[in-house]
């Protein structure tokens, strides 16, 4: 697809999704890779906006330089989002208690930690997502290592095969203690982002190495 029209296809995702105003996001296009840059009232439009360009047929790449600047009144002092996201995660049942920590700095918020399963370190993430005073969040939280099962290759293999958005064969999986190693090519990136959340919803997987391929 033609960069023009990858452009104008993102534009239109993004005016086309309430949960973002579109008039503070430019967009530029080279080689398929989607540029995002302006600014947004906050951190939930930014990931909004992110999400909308992954929808978008054609796209290949992201480079997401959106700030986030609250309006007067909107932001929070440091210690006031520590506080409110350590409330947070306690009160959501899928992140086990005291598991993860936080840090915040300057309206980023740093999460730290273990955890057994990699649903429980995306919980923790998605329910700081829209609380007032985050203008950044990085997940530093990590699955606890436990004992891969023999056949873990296999089990890896069905699951990616009963997607029904996936053409499984084309996707090569290797393991190695614990951790997940995928190879081979998708039509789309939202494939790609299939194939992974399988492969992290094994027993046993720590981690996931993406080598998949894009359009090929």
């Amino acid at each position: 697809m033609e960069d023009r029209k990858l452009k104008e296809r993102v534009e239109h995702e993004l005016e086309w999704d309430p949960a973002i105003d579109a008039s503070r996001v430019g967009v530029t296009v080279k080689d398929g890779i989607v540029t995002l840059s302006g600014h947004v009232p906050n951190y939930v439009q930014r990931i909004a906006a992110e999400r909308a360009v992954k929808r978008v047929k054609g796209f290949r790449g992201l480079a997401q330089d959106l700030e986030v600047r609250p309006p007067d009144g909107m932001g929070a002092p440091d210690d006031e989002v520590a506080a409110s996201a350590l409330r947070t995660l306690d009160w959501n049942v899928s992140v086990p208690k005291n598991a993860v920590q936080v840090r915040v700095d300057d309206g980023h918020i740093i999460l730290a930690g273990e955890v057994d399963y990699d649903y429980q370190r995306k919980a923790a993430e998605e329910c700081l997502l829209g609380l007032r005073g985050v203008v950044r969040l990085t997940n530093h939280v990590t699955v606890r290592p436990r004992g891969a099962a023999p056949d873990l290759k296999h089990r890896i293999e069905e699951a990616l095969d009963r997607q029904a958005h996936l053409d499984a064969g084309k996707i090569v999986v290797l393991v190695q203690d614990g951790k997940v190693r995928l190879e081979g090519s998708v039509r789309a990136p939202y494939q790609r982002d299939i194939a992974k959340a399988a492969v992290l919803a094994a027993p046993g997987v720590t981690a996931v190495d993406d080598h998949i391929k894009i359009g090929a």
